[in-house]
């Protein structure tokens, strides 16, 4: 018996859906941007109407009101996975705001502030004989520039040989010990480490010892569980076939680890060095309790105090003269220079990177 298929509707069970019912509105672009700005205008007018009004409440606010509307809207219109997608999408964004707002305001207050003694002079003399106004940064810039340059010529290959031991020979409760050990260097504090750089070198030269190749030994007990961490990072994710490989033609195993392994994970390796250094170059307590401070200029870290820039910032801020403002004033410079070291630093590890990492078609 034949059947009529005209008569069958189209909603019938085995029935294909038509083109128009597989496609889900979907929200205009400028309805997100209308929800928002209509957002911060309700949460205005209410807070205003309050006499509560403060920045932090009305983002808080203004956020809250922003995501809950453009969920409802969208779960009206779109359903309810695009709207979990919209809200979790919303979440994200807000959290990497919270999370750069922080840095931005560092950012905007000390180039703000420090600009005001951001001068030649403050490059090219010291604060030896100066009260008041005048005098400069040189003295610690360079200071910063010595210790830190010491710091890492100690730590970067001892970190660097530690790392390739626990990766490559590594075995048994020798080097579980070394992983343990570094694991807790790495959480340390920094006054801890320059306690320790003071103690040792006192029983050497006497309690008042003060001298800046202290300083870089504390700096490079901050520095050296930070190195090796991030080498043997980078010489894990070494593909082993690479190193079979080697093995395959004969090559032994340290000419294998200088010539294959080191090669191809370098970009990684000097990366992480060079946020090493960005990590201890702003540190003061070690600094302050070893180092110490002084307003001439010293080129020898062997011999006597020696400034940097993090305690000279400190010291100009917590105990000005009078006036204050000229050493606020320093304070602040002192700070700028600090961050475009660090700055200049990360660069040039991004461009390490860049330079040797292996090339790939």
């Amino acid at each position: 018996m034949s059947v009529d298929t005209n008569l069958i509707p189209d909603d019938a069970v085995g029935s294909e859906p038509s083109p128009r019912a597989l496609v889900r509105a979907e929200l205009p672009r400028w309805a997100q941007p209308a929800v928002f700005g209509g957002s911060l205008v309700v949460v205005g007018a209410l807070l205003a109407l309050a006499g509560a009004f403060s920045i932090g409440l009305f983002v808080f606010l203004a956020a809250v009101l922003f995501a809950v509307a453009t969920y409802l809207l969208s779960r009206f219109v779109e359903g309810g996975r695009k709207a979990t997608d919209r809200l979790v999408t919303i979440v994200v964004t807000t959290a990497f705001l919270i999370a750069l707002a922080p840095l931005v305001s560092v950012v905007i207050t000390v180039v703000g502030n420090g600009l005001a003694r951001f001068d030649a002079e403050f490059f090219s003399s010291s604060m030896r004989g100066v009260v008041g106004e005048g005098g400069g940064g040189y003295h610690a810039i360079m200071g910063t520039l010595i210790i830190t340059a010491l710091a890492a010529l100690m730590s970067i290959p001892v970190g660097l040989l530690t790392a390739i031991y626990l990766v490559e020979y590594g075995k048994g409760r020798l080097a579980r010990a070394i992983t343990f050990f570094v694991d807790v260097m790495t959480g340390i504090p920094s006054i801890v480490a320059g306690l320790f750089a003071f103690a040792l070198f006192a029983l050497f030269f006497g309690p008042g010892v003060r001298m800046g190749f202290a300083g870089a030994v504390a700096l490079s007990v901050l520095m050296i569980p930070v190195v090796v961490r991030a080498t043997e990072e980078m010489l894990k994710i070494v593909p082993n076939e690479l190193r079979e490989a080697a093995y395959a033609l004969g090559t032994p195993k340290w000419r294998t680890i200088t010539k294959v392994v080191i090669p191809t994970s370098i970009a990684g390796i000097a990366s992480g060095i060079t946020l090493a250094i960005a990590r201890v170059i702003g540190e003061t307590a070690p600094l302050l309790i070893i180092a110490g401070l002084t307003t001439a200029l010293n080129f020898n870290p062997f011999d006597g105090r020696m400034a940097t820039l993090p305690v000279f910032a400190y010291t100009s801020y917590a105990a000005p003269g009078v006036p204050r403002e000229p050493y606020l004033d320093r304070a602040w410079a002192a700070a700028l220079v600090l961050i475009i070291i660090v700055l200049v630093l990360n660069l040039v590890a991004r461009l390490i990177a860049r330079v040797f990492a292996p090339k790939t078609r």
